[in-house]
Protein backbone atom coordinates (compact mmCIF):
# COMPACT_ATOMS: atom_id res chain seq x y z
CA UNK A 1 0.00 0.00 0.00
CA UNK A 2 1.48 3.47 -0.85
CA UNK A 3 2.31 5.98 1.21
CA UNK A 4 1.32 9.79 1.27
CA UNK A 5 3.61 12.25 2.03
CA UNK A 6 2.76 16.10 2.31
CA UNK A 7 4.49 18.97 4.19
CA UNK A 8 3.21 21.12 6.66
CA UNK A 9 5.77 24.29 6.68
CA UNK A 10 9.65 24.09 7.09
CA UNK A 11 10.50 20.59 7.86
CA UNK A 12 7.14 19.49 9.31
CA UNK A 13 5.79 16.09 7.07
CA UNK A 14 2.89 14.11 7.89
CA UNK A 15 3.53 10.65 6.38
CA UNK A 16 -0.23 8.41 6.27
CA UNK A 17 -1.55 5.10 5.15
CA UNK A 18 -4.68 3.45 5.26
CA UNK A 19 -5.81 6.31 7.19
CA UNK A 20 -3.50 6.38 9.83
CA UNK A 21 -0.88 9.37 9.92
CA UNK A 22 2.43 10.13 11.99
CA UNK A 23 3.66 13.55 12.07
CA UNK A 24 7.84 14.26 11.70
CA UNK A 25 8.77 17.55 13.21
CA UNK A 26 6.35 20.27 13.84
CA UNK A 27 8.08 23.00 14.81
CA UNK A 28 7.23 26.52 15.32
CA UNK A 29 7.04 27.40 11.51
CA UNK A 30 4.34 24.84 10.80
CA UNK A 31 0.84 24.48 10.23
CA UNK A 32 0.12 22.69 13.79
CA UNK A 33 -2.91 21.68 12.51
CA UNK A 34 -1.11 18.60 11.32
CA UNK A 35 -1.20 17.01 14.71
CA UNK A 36 -5.25 17.19 15.03
CA UNK A 37 -5.55 13.33 13.91
CA UNK A 38 -1.95 12.19 14.13
CA UNK A 39 -1.29 9.33 16.27
CA UNK A 40 2.46 9.44 17.01
CA UNK A 41 4.71 12.74 15.92
CA UNK A 42 8.84 11.74 15.82
CA UNK A 43 10.84 14.47 16.34
CA UNK A 44 14.45 14.27 15.46
CA UNK A 45 15.94 17.34 17.61
CA UNK A 46 15.63 20.37 19.86
CA UNK A 47 15.50 22.98 17.61
CA UNK A 48 12.24 25.22 17.99
CA UNK A 49 12.27 24.96 13.80
CA UNK A 50 11.67 21.37 14.38
CA UNK A 51 9.91 21.26 18.13
CA UNK A 52 7.18 23.47 18.67
CA UNK A 53 7.75 22.88 22.73
CA UNK A 54 3.94 24.34 24.05
CA UNK A 55 1.95 22.39 21.33
CA UNK A 56 3.78 19.52 21.80
CA UNK A 57 3.35 19.13 25.80
CA UNK A 58 -0.10 20.29 25.22
CA UNK A 59 -0.82 17.41 22.53
CA UNK A 60 0.95 15.19 25.12
CA UNK A 61 -0.82 15.93 27.53
CA UNK A 62 -3.95 14.88 26.23
CA UNK A 63 -2.28 11.27 24.59
CA UNK A 64 -0.48 11.70 21.83
CA UNK A 65 2.70 9.89 21.91
CA UNK A 66 5.83 11.43 20.96
CA UNK A 67 9.16 9.75 19.98
CA UNK A 68 12.24 12.22 20.20
CA UNK A 69 15.92 12.09 21.38
CA UNK A 70 16.78 12.46 24.61
CA UNK A 71 16.94 15.76 25.16
CA UNK A 72 13.97 16.33 23.08
CA UNK A 73 11.97 14.67 25.63
CA UNK A 74 13.97 16.17 28.86
CA UNK A 75 12.63 19.16 27.24
CA UNK A 76 9.12 18.18 27.11
CA UNK A 77 9.50 16.45 30.82
CA UNK A 78 10.48 19.69 31.84
CA UNK A 79 7.73 21.85 30.33
CA UNK A 80 5.17 19.60 31.86
CA UNK A 81 4.79 16.66 29.35
CA UNK A 82 3.81 13.23 30.91
CA UNK A 83 6.21 10.89 31.27
CA UNK A 84 4.01 8.47 29.73
CA UNK A 85 3.53 9.99 26.77
CA UNK A 86 7.21 10.04 25.78
CA UNK A 87 9.53 7.56 24.50
CA UNK A 88 13.32 8.07 24.05
CA UNK A 89 14.62 6.97 20.59
CA UNK A 90 18.37 6.06 19.61
CA UNK A 91 19.98 4.70 16.16
CA UNK A 92 19.23 1.17 15.90
CA UNK A 93 15.94 1.42 17.45
CA UNK A 94 12.80 -0.07 15.42
CA UNK A 95 9.67 1.39 16.20
CA UNK A 96 5.86 0.88 15.25
CA UNK A 97 4.68 4.57 14.50
CA UNK A 98 0.72 4.60 12.93
CA UNK A 99 1.04 1.30 12.00
CA UNK A 100 4.58 2.23 10.02
CA UNK A 101 7.66 0.31 10.16
CA UNK A 102 10.11 3.46 11.52
CA UNK A 103 13.88 3.13 11.74
CA UNK A 104 15.71 5.36 13.89
CA UNK A 105 19.68 6.35 12.44
CA UNK A 106 22.39 8.53 13.36
CA UNK A 107 23.16 10.44 16.67
CA UNK A 108 24.33 14.06 15.58
CA UNK A 109 23.03 17.21 14.08
CA UNK A 110 25.61 18.67 11.13
CA UNK A 111 27.89 21.15 12.71
CA UNK A 112 27.03 24.42 12.38
CA UNK A 113 30.17 25.82 13.87
CA UNK A 114 33.33 24.43 15.73
CA UNK A 115 32.34 26.55 18.26
CA UNK A 116 28.65 25.25 19.19
CA UNK A 117 28.26 21.76 21.00
CA UNK A 118 26.39 19.53 18.12
CA UNK A 119 23.29 18.42 19.15
CA UNK A 120 21.82 15.19 19.59
CA UNK A 121 19.89 14.38 15.72
CA UNK A 122 18.19 11.35 14.97
CA UNK A 123 16.50 10.75 10.98
CA UNK A 124 13.81 8.46 10.47
CA UNK A 125 13.72 5.90 7.82
CA UNK A 126 9.73 4.74 7.47
CA UNK A 127 9.08 1.75 5.76
CA UNK A 128 12.52 1.98 3.89
CA UNK A 129 11.25 4.24 1.93
CA UNK A 130 10.97 7.68 3.24
CA UNK A 131 14.39 9.11 4.84
CA UNK A 132 14.07 12.44 7.13
CA UNK A 133 16.96 13.37 8.36
CA UNK A 134 16.32 16.58 10.62
CA UNK A 135 19.35 18.06 10.17
CA UNK A 136 21.98 15.92 9.43
CA UNK A 137 23.27 13.79 6.68
CA UNK A 138 22.82 10.23 8.16
CA UNK A 139 22.75 7.85 5.18
CA UNK A 140 20.23 4.96 5.28
CA UNK A 141 21.42 1.67 6.01
CA UNK A 142 23.67 -0.64 3.00
CA UNK A 143 21.33 -1.57 0.32
CA UNK A 144 18.52 0.70 1.38
CA UNK A 145 16.64 1.90 -1.59
CA UNK A 146 14.82 5.17 -0.58
CA UNK A 147 12.61 6.16 -3.11
CA UNK A 148 11.85 9.63 -1.18
CA UNK A 149 14.48 11.56 0.31
CA UNK A 150 13.07 14.80 2.68
CA UNK A 151 16.10 17.15 1.68
CA UNK A 152 17.11 20.28 3.99
CA UNK A 153 17.42 23.24 1.57
CA UNK A 154 18.26 26.64 3.73
CA UNK A 155 20.21 26.22 6.97
CA UNK A 156 23.30 27.90 8.52
CA UNK A 157 24.65 24.84 8.56
CA UNK A 158 23.84 23.92 5.66
CA UNK A 159 26.61 23.88 2.49
CA UNK A 160 25.09 23.07 -0.89
CA UNK A 161 27.77 20.98 -2.44
CA UNK A 162 27.72 18.67 1.24
CA UNK A 163 23.97 18.16 0.34
CA UNK A 164 24.22 17.51 -3.81
CA UNK A 165 26.50 14.91 -2.09
CA UNK A 166 24.74 13.48 0.31
CA UNK A 167 21.48 13.26 -2.13
CA UNK A 168 23.88 11.65 -4.62
CA UNK A 169 25.16 9.27 -1.88
CA UNK A 170 21.42 8.12 -0.53
CA UNK A 171 20.56 7.77 -4.35
CA UNK A 172 16.85 8.34 -3.88
CA UNK A 173 14.05 8.07 -6.47
CA UNK A 174 12.59 11.63 -5.68
CA UNK A 175 13.97 14.28 -3.18
CA UNK A 176 11.44 16.44 -1.59
CA UNK A 177 12.80 20.03 -0.49
CA UNK A 178 12.23 20.41 3.24
CA UNK A 179 13.91 23.27 5.68
CA UNK A 180 13.08 26.33 4.36
CA UNK A 181 11.09 28.64 6.30
CA UNK A 182 14.63 30.82 6.14
CA UNK A 183 14.43 31.70 2.64
CA UNK A 184 10.89 32.78 2.82
CA UNK A 185 9.15 35.83 4.23
CA UNK A 186 8.48 34.79 7.11
CA UNK A 187 12.59 33.75 7.82
CA UNK A 188 13.67 37.14 7.16
CA UNK A 189 11.20 38.59 8.72
CA UNK A 190 9.03 40.27 6.31
CA UNK A 191 5.78 38.47 7.28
Amino acid sequence: MTLAVSRHGHACVRIERAGRALVVDPGVWSDLTVLDDAEVVLVTHEHPDHLALDALVARATAGLPVRAPGPVVAALEAAGAPADALRTVASGDELDAAGLRVRVLGERHVVIHPDLPVPANVAYLVEDLVLHPGDSYTPPPAGTAVDLLLQPLGAPWLRLGEAADYVRAVGPRRVVPIHDALLSDLGRGER
